[in-house]
């Protein structure tokens, strides 16, 4: 009797090409779902508009520079009414985010910051070209007019691109993303995103101003502006109408709420109770008071509630349970060891070319991308606050070769320089090569300048003859600096999924502009610092401040999840028990609020 015998190898090679099959079309399956979903639209969002603000940020700083005779003076009112404007209506921009719906919010910053940019990119290739005869127009005052206009546009462009970063990255993210496990991989992913776009962008809008022109790049910029708008405005509208809950906002907080959140979260004493309740009802009332100050003058009913807003912005913000952790955070940016212009011009100025700048810039992105993922990774199984706390142990480890940089060989600090010196002595010294005269410290011998080449802008008396014990200096500070990113961006999202998870859904514009504020005013006391130590010889004074202020942010967080925690902040174990342990904890806080 024959048996037919089936061949085994036969039957198990077809049963793994069919499982082969079903996986690959459940995961095209997947793929598909999420390139239909909400999260991939908001990322495709955020793309865009974080692309096209990079892009402008970058550029706007060379167009000024070219049309200022190669001159920092623009750059540097540009940026010091940028940040003044934060400082000033940072809370207004808040408070006006959560007075209205968020469809609302959205279309109108949207459309003000891309027009505003688009203007500003028209009028700057306009003055490029017609430059000659527009500096004899009113002899001279026509330029001046141009110039402000240009600044004052840019400044609206920059307060509406606020009002859209709280919106879309402090309120529609967390709508979206429903829980927290699903919000700490949002915000990993917008900062990727984010960082990725500081890195492409400029270097695809330099590529541009460098075959062609700088009108070109003006152009170019104008026209992304105007073709992100229509894109952005679609892709907004169709996650609006995809998340039903984007049109339910929590405004109608009552007034027990309110009382109750001041009481538990700023005024512990009893005796400070009654104040408590009087500013909390004041604060609720605002909203609907403004409009009886028109009665009493169209001047005074628009500055008198501006001015109140701005003052109940501060008290609001002081009340939140995660003060000190956001305070910690707006000290890091009083800092000069990040890669923007005071770090090129410091790496210049110590012999570093372009190309090898461009490489460390590359470099400072791939180690921020490493510090979403250590993020990630370390409040999976450490919880939230103690991923902040291990953040911060890690940045100011990092930064101590900063603070040996000071000291290695091939630093420039003299402190026998002068800290300030007027613009014609530093005029001299970069031309001639010659420190102005001294009186009283005529025996000091004067460290030889770095000549600069007027046509590359690069250093003509650094060769690479130089000795290698020159470069110890700035290779540590840029060691230091690089590496410390994976800190800084750990603890960047640490506060920032603070922030969204304690702060109650209707406070959350108005906090999230005081901290812009906060993080504007650090900002400008770092220019300040510049411009009193301008000199390289006085870069490491600067370096040290900039390490004694994160190290200031980093203990102010420290004294929150101490206040947090309690006990519990050194009893961090890298278990999934633990993790929920702390979740609990940071839940308990949050409800505390409301």
């Amino acid at each position: 009797m024959d048996f037919e015998i089936e061949d085994p190898s036969v039957s198990t090679s077809t049963h793994h090409s069919s499982n082969k099959k079903g996986g690959y079309m459940k995961s095209l399956d997947s793929t598909w779902k999420f390139l239909q979903s909400a999260h991939f639209f908001i990322y495709l969002t955020h793309l865009l508009s974080t692309w096209g603000d990079r892009m402008w940020h970058f550029a706007v700083s060379l167009f000024l520079v070219e049309l200022y005779e190669n001159s920092l003076l623009l750059p540097a009112v540009f940026g010091l009414a940028v940040s003044s404007s934060l400082i000033l209506f940072g809370a207004l921009v808040g408070n006006w985010v959560d007075s209205n719906t968020r469809m609302k919010v959205v279309q109108i910053a949207l459309v003000i910051q891309n027009l505003s940019v688009t203007l500003c990119a028209v009028a700057l290739m306009l003055l490029l070209v017609y430059k000659t005869q527009i500096t004899i127009l009113w002899n001279g005052w026509m330029k001046i007019v141009c110039y402000t206009l240009v600044i004052v546009i840019g400044v609206i462009a920059d307060l509406a691109s606020t009002a859209m970063s709280i919106a879309i990255q402090r309120d529609w993210i967390i709508v979206i993303a429903g829980d927290s496990d699903k919000l700490s991989s949002m915000n990993a992913t917008m900062r990727q995103i984010d960082l990725l776009s500081k890195l492409l962008s400029p270097m695809a809008v330099g590529q541009i101003m460098t075959f062609s022109s700088s009108v070109v790049g003006c152009g170019f910029i104008a026209g992304w502006n105007l073709f992100s708008v229509c894109f952005e405005y679609l892709l907004l509208q169709k996650i609006y109408k995809m998340i039903p809950a984007l049109a339910r906002k929590g405004d109608n907080q009552t007034k027990e709420e309110e009382v109750s959140e001041g009481n538990e979260t700023a005024f512990k004493d009893q005796e400070n109770t009654s104040a408590t309740v009087l500013v909390e009802g004041e604060l609720i009332n605002n909203k609907s008071t403004n409009h009886n100050h028109k009665e009493t003058g169209c001047i005074k009913g628009i500055l008198i509630p501006g001015i109140r807003t701005f003052r109940d912005g501060w008290i609001i913000y002081y009340r939140q349970p995660m003060f000190l952790a956001a305070l910690g955070l707006s000290f890091l940016y009083m800092t000069v060891l990040g890669f923007d212009g005071i770090t090129t011009g410091y790496a210049y100025a110590q012999g570093i070319s372009s190309s090898v700048l461009s490489i460390l810039v590359a470099l400072s992105a791939l180690t921020g991308l490493i510090g979403t993922m250590f993020f990630t990774i370390l409040r999976k199984y450490c919880g939230l606050i103690h991923t902040g706390c291990f953040s911060s142990i890690v940045q100011i480890t990092c930064l101590t070769l900063c603070i040996a940089s000071v000291f290695a060989p091939g630093s420039p600090l003299d402190l026998n320089v002068p800290f300030y010196s007027s613009a014609s002595d530093q005029l001299e010294t970069y031309t001639t090569g010659v420190y102005p005269t001294d009186v009283s410290n005529a025996s000091v011998t004067k460290p030889s300048p770095v000549r600069y080449d007027v046509t590359s802008q690069l250093p003509s008396n650094l060769t690479n003859t130089t000795e290698i014990k020159e470069y110890i200096s700035i290779a540590l500070y840029f060691a230091g600096a690089v590496s410390a990113r994976v800190g800084l961006w750990s603890f960047d999202l640490t506060v920032t999924q603070l922030t969204q998870e304690m702060v109650h859904e209707s406070k959350r514009g108005i906090v999230n502009g005081v901290q812009g504020s906060m993080n504007s005013i650090m900002d400008l006391l770092r220019f300040v610092m510049v411009i009193i130590m301008p000199a390289p010889e006085h870069f490491g004074i600067l370096i040290i401040l900039s390490v004694i202020f994160v190290s200031a942010g980093a203990l102010l967080f420290f004294c929150f999840a101490r206040k947090t925690l309690g006990k519990d902040l050194f009893k961090c174990v890298c278990m999934k028990e633990k993790h929920s342990e702390n979740n609990k904890d940071a839940k308990v806080v949050a409800e505390s609020i409301l």
